[in-house]
């Protein structure tokens, strides 16, 4: 059985609130079987991961240590213009989220949008 779980935020801050909290409890769940979480910002929501004024700077950096990753759309990054080098070192930039969004749905991981 699959347990990968991906958390959509596309909105606000209390939407990417959400989605940490969710990581930190899916991660903490004690689930005996490997899964991976996947975070993926695209919209406006990108906006939140800027370096300067990320509010969860530290939980970003703690969830990236129990292997949460951080997937940052391109197309909205450009559209906002907004350097990838304005991000935190946490987030990894792929050509457009949503297609990204659907690749890991196919690789089986189970989709959650807070």
């Amino acid at each position: 059985m699959n347990y990968d779980l991906l958390l959509h935020v596309d909105t606000d801050e209390a939407s990417l609130a959400t989605a940490l909290r969710n990581a930190e409890n899916y991660a903490g769940a004690g689930i005996k079987e490997p899964f991976a979480i996947a975070i993926v910002l695209n919209g406006k929501a990108v906006e939140l991961l800027r370096r300067e004024s990320c509010q969860h700077a530290e939980t970003i950096t703690r969830l990236r240590g129990r292997m949460v990753r951080f997937f940052v759309c391109a197309n909205a990054l450009r559209e906002r213009k907004i350097p990838q080098e304005d991000l935190v070192a946490e987030a990894e930039v792929v050509p457009a989220g949503i297609v990204h969004i659907v690749k890991l749905q196919r690789e089986g991981y189970a989709y959650v949008k807070p």
